[in-house]
């Protein structure tokens, strides 16, 4: 069985001043997480891809701190256990992803192929509905590196993101009676989108592995920032008139993290 400390990131010489490793003892087996202070008034609990965070007030004792997991030890515990299945499921698509043997596309996992009497990369399937095990082939000697494939597979997807987000930004602003100055594609490492104050907008290019669903979202969120440069209720209710329903694909995307997207060069 994979332990604990093999599937979420020690955090080692990278943790805050102040922090520190602890472990307790629970019905459900031992819990390790990293313990911080600060001027809370409460302890409290966070649990990502690297495991279980608590942050305590000075003034808490440790024989308080410990009492404080072993009752949330349970719901812990679910926590740990889905962010560890999740882990795994993403080191195991990394692994594939970095040898560029396949890739998410629009939502769909599409194998790579190479075709060395290909003089550009071509797709074998619907271009803007691709389908499970869909293949695109890049124009590469066979005896190409991952790192070649995976840089021409960017090159590729960046391609598609190009002509596909300009269709779905301009229909969804002409549906709502928006109008933007310009857009462009992005490679911010923690930003899905931007719109500045003079109207122009930066799309992620990475959305397009995902969904359409999601990059509607984005693109109606960039836009609603036309009407509302802020997150108010308003923002929200424009993001609305812009696509109605957008909650299920906002609430997907904030599952989402960027560090499990494919290792391309790009």
């Amino acid at each position: 069985m994979t332990s604990q400390s093999e599937l979420f990131r020690t955090p080692g010489p990278s943790l805050p001043d102040g922090a520190r490793l602890r472990t307790v003892a629970t019905v459900h087996g031992l819990i390790t997480f990293t313990l911080a202070r600060s001027r809370r008034r409460s302890i409290g609990f966070v649990i990502g891809s690297e495991g279980l965070r608590v942050t305590a007030p000075y003034w808490v004792s440790l024989k308080q701190i410990d009492e404080a997991v072993l009752e949330k030890a349970e719901w812990i515990q679910k926590k740990l256990d889905f962010w560890r299945q999740r882990n795994e499921t993403a080191d195991q698509a990394q692994q594939s992803w970095l040898a560029c043997t396949q890739l998410p596309y629009l939502g769909a996992t599409i194998s790579i192929d190479i075709d060395v009497d290909a003089r550009q990369a071509r797709f074998d399937g619907d271009h803007f509905a691709p389908q499970l095990q869909d293949t695109l082939w890049l124009a590469l000697p066979a005896n190409a590196s991952a790192e070649q494939r995976r840089a021409a597979a960017a090159h590729w997807l960046q391609t598609q993101a190009q002509q596909y987000f300009d269709q779905r930004i301009h229909a969804l602003a002409n549906n709502a009676g928006l109008r933007f100055q310009a857009w462009r594609l992005s490679r911010a490492r923690a930003r899905w989108g931007s719109c500045n104050s003079s109207g122009s907008i930066r799309l992620n290019w990475r959305l397009i592995h995902f969904t359409p669903d999601i990059i509607d979202y984005v693109i109606a969120h960039e836009l609603a920032h036309l009407k509302q440069m802020n997150h108010s209720a308003r923002f929200w209710q424009q993001v609305g008139i812009i696509l109605p329903g957008y909650e299920a694909a906002m609430q997907k995307l904030k599952t989402t993290d960027m560090s499990t997207l494919p290792a391309l060069q790009a």
